[in-house]
């Protein structure tokens, strides 16, 4: 039985997909999932991430707002909202494809639509596809978790991130300025 007979899309199903009217459209189990734009909020966390994490990690890591990943090799485009990735990692995928595994370190920022389930679920494939550091942003509650093998340590904003690899030193009232 083939993948589209059990109601499954392929990557390659996923790629022939007209683009939604708004927001974009992601492949999670093989279903699709309609992402609306990011709110004005979610998107400054964003932005402060990729400035402070480029001018640490230099040209050593390419850190990218909303980047497109595979973290599996089929049924599965997923976007982080930050993506940090190896510059030797990010040469080698071709301009035209996604970035194959998950990136070194993803950073989540939180919406209200997000389950548990659904954040626990990125975070346990990602750490299992290439993912050294994969952190949980919640701006409501002023909280950064963020998950290295498998402990989870959570800072708020009096604390400072330090992880080894890579090496990042984030102060946590920067990211909610």
């Amino acid at each position: 039985m083939s993948a589209l007979e059990i109601g499954l899309l392929t990557v390659e199903d996923f790629l022939r997909l007209p683009d939604p009217p708004e927001g974009h459209h992601e492949l999670h189990h093989g279903e699709i999932v309609v992402m609306p734009p990011p709110k004005w909020g979610h998107t400054q966390i964003q932005a402060r991430f990729q400035a402070l994490l480029q001018n640490l990690l230099g040209h050593s890591y390419t850190v990218t707002v909303e980047m497109p990943f595979r973290p599996r090799p089929e049924h599965e485009v997923w976007v982080a909202d930050v993506g940090c990735v190896a510059s030797k990692r990010d040469v080698e995928t071709p301009a035209d494809d996604y970035l194959n595994g998950a990136p070194d370190v993803v950073i989540e920022v939180l919406s209200p639509s997000n389950t548990v389930d659904e954040i626990n679920d990125k975070m346990y494939i990602c750490m299992a596809n290439g993912c050294t550091s994969f952190w949980t942003v919640d701006a409501k509650r002023r909280v950064i978790s963020v998950t290295q093998g498998a402990v989870t340590t959570h800072y708020d904003v009096r604390a400072t991130i330090v992880i080894a690899s890579p090496v990042i030193e984030v102060k946590v009232a920067e990211i909610f300025e």
